[in-house]
């Protein structure tokens, strides 16, 4: 394969790689709200994301500073990416919230 391709599946990888890392975050903070140990689960979801994180940069980039630029731009963008989605997502159930209070 060409050099286009490794950049474009580091790039595509970074995205899922970001995907995770910040639909994971999200879901922490949504989580710690109702835990009995927030801690606990602070602590967890930040080491296994950061686990996973720094391994698929570590074999994505492979060595080669170009994949890796290319991950972390696409791990960037995935940021974006959720936090657009999430809001949408926490803006719909606060419209939910809204109607349902209003018809009480």
């Amino acid at each position: 394969m060409n050099e286009i391709t490794y950049l474009t599946l580091a790039f595509t990888g970074g995205i899922i790689l970001g995907t995770i890392f910040f639909w994971g975050l999200w879901f922490t903070v949504k989580k710690v709200i109702t835990a009995k140990v927030p801690a606990l689960w602070v602590f967890g979801s930040f080491l296994f994301r950061v686990g996973i994180t720094l391994t698929g940069f570590y074999f994505i980039g492979a060595g080669n500073w170009q994949r890796l630029i290319a991950c972390m731009l696409g791990f960037m963008i995935a940021r974006f990416i959720v936090v657009n989605y999430t809001k949408s997502i926490d803006e719909n159930k606060l419209q939910l919230k809204k109607e349902v209070g209003n018809e009480a």
